[in-house]
Formats: structure tokens, C-alpha cells, sequence
């Protein structure tokens, strides 16, 4: 009887994860081939054979269907932290999780030729690149946030702020960085480098910046 009464709720599970994926992958196509500002709602709704009404259930604002797997990305980073291995800093975490993105080939730091389109779209939409701005902060404040726990800090600590903004920065430099090189030589490889290069020249400058903290 248990067993019966979950198995409807789990099919609603799986279905509204399907028609947001759907809805995400019709807009994503979209917003590539025309253009962030010259696609409408609507056209995202008809591409995605859902109304309207749909869509914003799904996504209260059009940057969010661009922007689908921001809220993962915070998850990424909060659940590093909350593994940290015992003897190992919370900001040296942060700095292991980007080699292992790398070496898992994860789509957050991937640097391809779907990604060059990716980062195109943004740069050409001037609604885009305030929404990245406003997700770095957001970013900066969920580091900040898991870095004060994993060491049994208050979330307000000015240490933990400091250290967020500086690894924020680190990876943003990082990853854009690691963009242009790919766009200029076509080689993945090459920008996987250069974006870990980075990480860890930053993280070493974070390390010294927050020395004596419970971060390092």
C-alpha cells in the first residue's frame, strides 16, 4: 500500500524535473540561435509545446532558463564543504573541487565550442551580464556562507567574507580567463591548464591573505 501511494508521487517527480529540463532545453536552443534579447516567452512556450503560464512556473524570470543550473552550482560548492576531508583547510577544499570538476569534465567548467556559445550569448546581452554579476554575489555570499559553517563560525564573519569575495574572484578570473584561451586556440586541454594555473596562484594568495584564520 506504501509502496503504491509513492510510486505517483515520484512519477510527478520525475515528470515536472522532464517538462523543466524541456522548457530549459527549448530556450537554451533558442537564446543560442537568435539571441538572449530577441526571444520571447511565447516562443520559448510554443518551442517547448507548454503555455505560457508553464514556463513562468517553472522559471519566474527569463534569465533563469539561461542560467538553469545556478542553483547546482551553489549545491557543488556547499556539499564540498560539508565533506571536507579531516586535516584538509576549507579554502584548499575549494581549490580540489576545481581540479576534480576539471578531471570529471563537468559542464561548469567546460570550455568548448558549446561553451564559447554560451558565453557569446551573454556577453551580447546586456540583461545577462547583470544577472552573472548578480550571481557572482550570490556565489560569493553561499562561499561565505559554507565556509563559516565548516569551521564552526557566525555566516557574518569578516574573515569568511573576505575569503569568499578573494575565491570568487580567483575562479571568475579563472574561468573567464580559461574562455578567451580556448576561443583563441581551439584547445580544451590548454584552457583546462590555464584555469587551473590560476586556481592555484589565487588560492595560494588567499592562503596568505587569510593566514591565522580557521580557513587556512
Amino acid at each position: 500500500m506504501i509502496a503504491g501511494m509513492s510510486m505517483p508521487s515520484d512519477l510527478r517527480t520525475r515528470k515536472r524535473l522532464a517538462t523543466r529540463q524541456s522548457i530549459s532545453n527549448a530556450a537554451t536552443r533558442l537564446f543560442l540561435e537568435h539571441g538572449f534579447d530577441r526571444v520571447t516567452v511565447d516562443e520559448i512556450a510554443a518551442a517547448a509545446d507548454v503555455g505560457r503560464m508553464t514556463v513562468f512556473n517553472y522559471f519566474p524570470r527569463k534569465e533563469d532558463m539561461f542560467f538553469d543550473r545556478d542553483e547546482e552550482a551553489h549545491e557543488v560548492l556547499r556539499e564540498a564543504l560539508r565533506q571536507r576531508a579531516p586535516g584538509v583547510s576549507a579554502i584548499e577544499t575549494l581549490r580540489l573541487l576545481a581540479h576534480r570538476l576539471i578531471a570529471m569534465r563537468s559542464p561548469f567548467v567546460a570550455f568548448s565550442a558549446d561553451s564559447k556559445g554560451f558565453i557569446e550569448t551573454v556577453e551580447s546581452s546586456e540583461t545577462l551580464k547583470a544577472r552573472a554579476r548578480a550571481m557572482r554575489d550570490e556565489l560569493g555570499q553561499t562561499v561565505a556562507t559554507g565556509l563559516a559553517h565548516s569551521a564552526g563560525q557566525d555566516p557574518t564573519d569578516p574573515a569568511a567574507q573576505l575569503a569568499a569575495a578573494l575565491l570568487v574572484a580567483t575562479w571568475t578570473t579563472a574561468f573567464l580567463h580559461a574562455h578567451r584561451l580556448f576561443q583563441a586556440q581551439r584547445d580544451t586541454a590548454a584552457a583546462n591548464t590555464a584555469f587551473l594555473a590560476l586556481i592555484d596562484q589565487g588560492t595560494l594568495g588567499v592562503n596568505a591573505a587569510l593566514a591565522g584564520s580557521p580557513y587556512v
